[in-house]
């Protein structure tokens, strides 16, 4: 079957001219967006604001690694005459809980310190994302400072969103924390009624940790559930400048109806960053590992001596893994802003807006 030609154009047919395709000020078209245009959204704004998203990422995480190793060699400094004090202690000798406490006491305070050097760095590229993507939409340009300047105004509420949307993890690492500690009890106290001829064999702690190992498995689907439904928290808190409680409100509104969709399209995304960001690291660390497995530090070798060494190596494996992580940081977070706009345009016919501000001069 043939069409007629219309007035419009050849074989349309009907005199109706095909419907025109729909605005594209910026990396997606102003409709509703399928998997493939959130990918071309990706890639197509990850190819515009590279030099922002990954100088930014850069930054964040150098930032935080330089705060941990900081607080590291501070503490190693602060212990330094420990270490060699425990080193020179005869084989024999146990040391004392007194001669380990500073060790203790140092390292644990360095690593309360990188973490939250860690919490803030995250939140930075959580929070830049966004505020490049506000624009990338729009079609504008948007520079390192102004980036810096909006992410850093909204840290704050991202870290708290994150915070709050994280805490129903908790629950299965307490679980699981608990069952590790019933059926290590139960093996201990099974060794000692061995060794005493006793009956009470810890079998029922151990069964019991084994329960609480099953409850893990159990929750695991609420997590998600409770991951994907917040998942656009983060979005929500930096363009529509809403606070931690408000953007989980704010994501659970848009998932809601669409959690398959958002689940389907975040996951097949996570799934490709993950193996190519595994496999990068992977070579990443066999080739850090070559020159630790050829070198021989010697018998006469102290502790600042082997620290020493391996720290050179270390310090370059670290910046490695640095920049693979800043390559591959923005990715997911782009797919949650995309997801967020999509959803906007769906429930509440955000595109004609976004249209009429793109084309409104800047």
């Amino acid at each position: 079957m043939t069409y007629a030609s219309g007035p419009y154009g050849h074989g349309y047919g009907y005199g109706y001219a095909p419907p025109p395709p729909p605005p594209k000020p910026g990396v997606i078209p102003l409709a509703p967006l399928g998997l493939g245009d959130i990918l071309t959204g990706v890639f197509t704004t990850y190819g515009r604001y590279w030099k922002s998203l990954v100088g930014m990422a850069l930054v964040a995480y150098t930032g935080a690694a330089a705060v941990a190793a900081g607080a590291f060699l501070a503490g190693w400094l602060a212990v330094g005459d420990d270490l060699d004090r425990l080193a020179d202690m005869p084989a024999a000798q146990s040391p004392d809980f007194d001669d380990v406490r500073p060790l203790i006491v140092a390292f644990a305070l360095a690593w309360l310190v990188a973490m939250a050097g860690w919490i803030v760095s995250s939140g930075l590229v959580s929070a830049a994302v966004p505020a490049v993507l506000q624009e990338a939409v729009l079609g504008r340009p948007l520079g390192f400072g102004a980036v810096w300047r909006r992410a850093w105004s909204r840290v704050g509420s991202v870290i708290g969103s994150v915070f709050l949307s994280t805490l129903a993890a908790v629950l299965p690492m307490v679980l699981v924390f608990v069952g590790f500690v019933l059926v290590f009890v139960g093996m201990i106290a099974g060794i000692a009624a061995a060794e005493r001829g006793s009956g009470d064999d810890g079998a029922g702690l151990a069964l019991t940790g084994l329960l609480f190992f099953l409850l893990t498995f159990v929750t695991m689907p609420l997590v998600v559930w409770l991951w994907v439904k917040f998942s656009l928290a983060t979005t929500a808190a930096v363009i529509e400048h809403q606070g931690p409680l408000g953007s989980l409100r704010r994501s659970s509104a848009l998932v809601r109806g669409s959690w398959w969709r958002v689940f389907g399209i975040t996951a097949l995304v996570g799934l490709m960053v993950g193996v190519v960001s595994l496999v990068i690291q992977q070579i990443i660390s066999f080739a850090g590992m070559f020159p630790l497995s050829v070198y021989s530090t010697g018998e006469d070798a102290t502790p600042r001596d082997v620290i020493g060494v391996f720290g050179g190596i270390t310090l370059l494996l670290t910046a490695a893994q640095l920049v693979t992580q800043a390559v591959f940081a923005p990715i997911l977070p782009l797919v949650s802003g995309l997801l967020y706009v999509d959803q906007r345009i769906r429930r509440e016919n955000l595109a004609p807006l976004l249209a009429q501000t793109a084309a409104a001069p800047h």
